[in-house]
Parts: structure tokens; C-alpha cells; sequence
């Protein structure tokens, strides 16, 4: 297939030669600063959509899809727990009771969270199961519990230890009224990979939680597994106007709406503040067309002179910033993809789990951010030929050939 002249010329203009050895090294640096911004972008989204899918796995892995609650606690629980498996779009839930205590160990008093379960229910509507390295939620009694790896870590606690737990409930005594206090043993050991909850979390039987919250019959909500992740707010709204204004239907993405706003925020920050990298290598590309165009002003007039229009004069360095700017994306492309797989192949950058909520750098590479990113560079570099381009179409071939 024959190029057009307007791709010959440009390809011409581009191409090394001892004479303009000069321009051929600002249009190498020009494709290197546009692959070094693409690369970087690249690399930083990947790791901010790898963060907030770890999040998103990790929360959902732990909590459910949805979560049902009464205004004051959830009565008539048979009742309502069918109501809401016959919903459309459920396809599993589970009775629970949560509330705030102190863990006393060995004189150290904490403070956990205490969640009330229905072992045989539970691993339907999250994935605490899976997540058990000691012992199973099968081994849950009465008189059990079951802590988070790393409160064994902190604390030293190991299956078949006894721990002591304090109620805000309580109790009168000839002292007055005094702290409700029971004593479990520990039956195993979860890892949800969320340091929060692996140090602050602590699981009992939904017959435990109740005696020890004095809630009597009542639970405080329902858990609930749906089979749609991205429908759950479609689900929530439904499953909200067919229980009644009594009940208070939540989904996780509500839930967690200040942590996944604040990833969707920095996330587009990073993207706006990266992209100046590609807009100060856009300078260069600018930069090098006008070297271009001064250097060959005389080839540009015999053109002209020859009946190439002031379009087609234009689109000569137009198609040289193109040419730059599609080969630095396509560069930066390759570069990005493969430092965001050896992040994710390797993980040789650790964090401490005690600050983040991961303890290595996550990486997930998404076809549509990568779209987006390899776009706006490829429009940047665009932009960046345009006054350049006029400045050439512009040229009086009269005036630069009279001096020749």
C-alpha cells in the first residue's frame, strides 16, 4: 500500500539524519517524556482499582451484600428471615447480633466488636468459612468464641484459651450494679486479611450474643447474600419497600460509602496530576514541530510551489505529532503493563499491615482505564500539533525562497 505524500514527508522530517541530528534527539526525548507519563499512569491506577477491589473483596468477604435492621432490633425473626429468602435477587441470609465490649486478657482490657452467629447460616452470606485457618465456625458454642489472626498475634491467643468478655449490660449485685461478665474459650482462628477486623472482631453463637446484649428473641438485623453484587442497591430499594418503613435495608456499597467515595476521589485525582505529565511532554512535542518547521522552511515553500495546499502542509505536522505521541503511548503502554505485572507478580514492596489495610501493593489492570489513559495521551499529543501545524500551513513560500 502507497502512504500518501503527507506521511512520507513527515516520516521524512522524523527520521534521523546527521544534519538534524539535533531535532531527531528532542523528538526521541519527546516520545520518552509522553511513554513516562502513560507509564506512570498506568501503573497508578492499576494499583488504586487493585486497592479498592481488595477493599471490595475483602469487606464482602467479612460482611454481606446486604444487611436488614429494625428501628429497634429485628423481632419475629422466622417471619421476616423468610420474607426476605423469597425476595427476587436473594439467594441466601442469615440471622445476626452485633455490639460493642471490652476483651479482658490477661489484665489488658480492649475493645471489640462482638458478633453473634448462626454457624450452620453464616458461610452462606459471607465468606468467614473460607477464611478460617484454625479450627471452623462448625466448632462455635455456647461457651466459644473465635478471634482474628491478628489479636492471636498481639495478644498470644490460641484455641483453647480462655478469655473474658464484658457486657455493656448490667447486672445488680450487693456491690449495685456491676458489668455483666462471661468468661469463653477460643475455638479458632479467622483471617479476613483486613487488619481491623482481624484485631478487633469476635465471633459467638447467635444464643451467646443474645444472653450477653440482653436482647431476648430479638437479633439485631439480618444478613443477606444476593446474586448480583452491582444490583444489591436495585435489591436494597426493593427489598426496602416490601418489608415496610419499620425495617432499614442498607446494601454494602451504602455501607461503605465514605471509604469507596474517598477511593473514587483520589483515584481521579491521581489521574488529573498525572496526566500534567503528559501535558508538559506535549511542551516538547510542541517544542519540536517548531524546530521542524523552522529547519525546514525552504522544503516547505518548494512544496507550496509545487501545489501542496495549506491543509495538506498542515497535516504533515500534524501526522509528526501523531507519530510522536502514538509512539510514546504505545512505549509508555508496554512499560506501564509490565512494571503493574511485576507489582503484582513479585510483591517485593511490603506495608506495614498495623498502618494500611493491605500488606502488599495491590494490582488489577482494567481494559477501560487503560482505554481511557492511552485516549487522553494520544489527545494531548494531538492538541499539542496545532499551533505548530498553523505556523507551517502560514509560511510564505515568496518570502522564504527570496532569500534562498
Amino acid at each position: 500500500m502507497r502512504l500518501s505524500f503527507e506521511w512520507m514527508v513527515a516520516l521524512r522530517h522524523l527520521r534521523s539524519r546527521r544534519r538534524h541530528a539535533f531535532v531527531s534527539l528532542i523528538t526521541v526525548i519527546s516520545i520518552l517524556g509522553v511513554a513516562l507519563g502513560v507509564a506512570a499512569l498506568i501503573t497508578v491506577i492499576s494499583v488504586m482499582t487493585g486497592f479498592s477491589s481488595y477493599m471490595q473483596d475483602r469487606i464482602l468477604g467479612t460482611t454481606s451484600h446486604i444487611v436488614v435492621q429494625g428501628t429497634n432490633g429485628v423481632e419475629d425473626v422466622p417471619e421476616v428471615l423468610t420474607r426476605v429468602l423469597e425476595h427476587d435477587g436473594v439467594v441466601a441470609a442469615s440471622p445476626y447480633v452485633m455490639g460493642q465490649s471490652l476483651l479482658k486478657l490477661d489484665g489488658n482490657v480492649t475493645g471489640v466488636v462482638v458478633r453473634g452467629i448462626d454457624p450452620a447460616r453464616e458461610g452462606e452470606v459471607n465468606d468467614l468459612a473460607a477464611n478460617m485457618v484454625e479450627g471452623s465456625l462448625a466448632d462455635l458454642d455456647r461457651d466459644g468464641v473465635i478471634v482474628g489472626i491478628e489479636m492471636m498475634r498481639t495478644h498470644g491467643v490460641r484455641p483453647g484459651d480462655t478469655v473474658t468478655l464484658v457486657s455493656p449490660s448490667e447486672i445488680s449485685s450487693p456491690f449495685g450494679m456491676v458489668p455483666l461478665m462471661e468468661r469463653f474459650t477460643v475455638r479458632g482462628i479467622f483471617d479476613t486479611g483486613m487488619y481491623e477486623y482481624d484485631t478487633g472482631l469476635i465471633l459467638v453463637t447467635m444464643e451467646a450474643g443474645r444472653a450477653f446484649f440482653d436482647l431476648g428473641d430479638k437479633v439485631t438485623g439480618i444478613a443477606v447474600r444476593v446474586d448480583d453484587i452491582y444490583r444489591t442497591d436495585q435489591i436494597a430499594d426493593s427489598l426496602q419497600e416490601a418489608l415496610g418503613f419499620s425495617f432499614w435495608v442498607r446494601d454494602w456499597k451504602d455501607m461503605n460509602k465514605n471509604l469507596f467515595s474517598a477511593l473514587k476521589l483520589e483515584k481521579i485525582t491521581m489521574f488529573v496530576i498525572l496526566i500534567l505529565i503528559i501535558v508538559v511532554a506535549a511542551f516538547n512535542i510542541i517544542g519540536t514541530l517548531i524546530l521542524v518547521v523552522m529547519e525546514k522552511g525552504r522544503e516547505i515553500a518548494i512544496l507550496k510551489a509545487m501545489g501542496a495546499t495549506r491543509d495538506a502542509i498542515g497535516r504533515i505536522f500534524m501526522l509528526e505529532g501523531l507519530i510522536i505521541g502514538i509512539g510514546g503511548t504505545l512505549l509508555g503502554l508496554v512499560l506501564g503493563l509490565t512494571l503493574s505485572w511485576a507489582l503484582a507478580r513479585y510483591n517485593f514492596i511490603e506495608l506495614p499491615s498495623s498502618v494500611y489495610y493491605v500488606t502488599t501493593i495491590p494490582v488489577k489492570i482494567k481494559l477501560l482505564d487503560i482505554t481511557a489513559i492511552c485516549l487522553a495521551a494520544v489527545g494531548v499529543s494531538f492538541a499539542a500539533t496545532i499551533y505548530p501545524s498553523r505556523r507551517a500551513s502560514s509560511l510564505n513560500p515568496v518570502e522564504i525562497l527570496r532569500y534562498e
